[in-house]
């Protein structure tokens, strides 16, 4: 049962600091949230299973983190959410009779 809680905690703080990069703005309750569990998948193992599965459970946290991150930056998720227009337009100067050096000021 341990085990199961574990790697639950590890799969909900990924999720979580995921939708706290790339889909939620700024630093809040879904980044805690995610960081915290975390740190409890890593402490819980720590405590209730041993330190060589604490050790294991912080390298895999490190890994799984850095895989979903990269994962999710290499999918097509992101040009989704992206802007991709380009504005090719120009304004146009309402007294044409005005030198280059005046329109630098």
């Amino acid at each position: 049962m341990n085990v199961f809680l574990v790697v639950l905690l590890v799969l909900a703080g990924v999720a979580l600091l995921l939708m706290e990069m790339f889909l939620l703005p700024g630093f809040g309750v879904a980044g805690i949230g995610g960081f915290a569990a975390l740190v409890g998948a890593v402490v819980l193992a720590w405590i209730k299973i041993g330190h060589i599965a604490g050790y294991i459970t912080l390298a895999a946290c490190l890994l799984v983190s850095g895989l979903a991150i990269w994962g999710f930056l290499r999918s097509k998720a992101l040009d989704k959410m992206a802007l991709d227009s380009k504005i090719d337009s120009h304004v146009e100067l309402a007294n044409n009779k005005l030198k280059k050096e005046d329109n630098d000021k």
